[in-house]
């Protein structure tokens, strides 16, 4: 793992994103932008499941806001992966860095379990079933966005 790590950071992208300054700044900024628009768009529909906005129906919003969700998770994944790249070692050391990608990785799981057991507009699923997607699916996005943040306080 430490072979990996050491050769990503000698990527040529990596050394350019650790110089750049303005290049850093932009990759920050896109990773940032990402993942507004993931939980931007993940919260309003995990709220709706939980039975918020009855009125408002379930389909319409899933059509709109989980393709959005999936835009903004491909960006803070690609912008996280070269945001990585800069300093691979010393953030693969960071519990909370561990943390922030176990929650990605069960947010995306649960997602896309649920999307395949119950249809892609969720149709098939019980009341029940959606509000347990849902509050798995708020602690997850928002958990990962709060690791994220501590990242920048930890080490040094």
């Amino acid at each position: 793992m430490e072979a990996a790590l050491q050769a990503l950071e000698g990527a040529g992208f990596a050394q350019y994103f650790r110089s750049a300054r303005w290049g850093y700044a932009a990759l920050n900024a896109g990773h940032i932008l990402g993942f507004a628009l993931l939980v931007g768009a993940i919260v309003p529909l995990d709220l709706r499941l939980l039975g918020f906005w009855r009125s408002v129906e379930r389909a319409s919003l899933v059509r709109v806001l989980v393709p959005a969700a999936a835009a903004g998770l491909a960006l803070a994944v690609v912008a996280g992966f070269l945001l990585l790249s800069v300093r691979a070692g010393e953030y693969a050391g960071l519990a909370v860095f561990r943390v922030k990608l176990a929650l990605i990785l069960a947010g995306v799981i649960a997602a896309l379990l649920a999307h395949l057991r119950h249809g892609f507009l969720l149709q098939d699923a019980s009341e029940a079933t959606l509000r347990r997607h849902a509050l798995l699916s708020l602690v997850c996005w928002l958990g990962a966005l709060i690791c994220g943040r501590l990242i920048a306080f930890m080490g040094d």
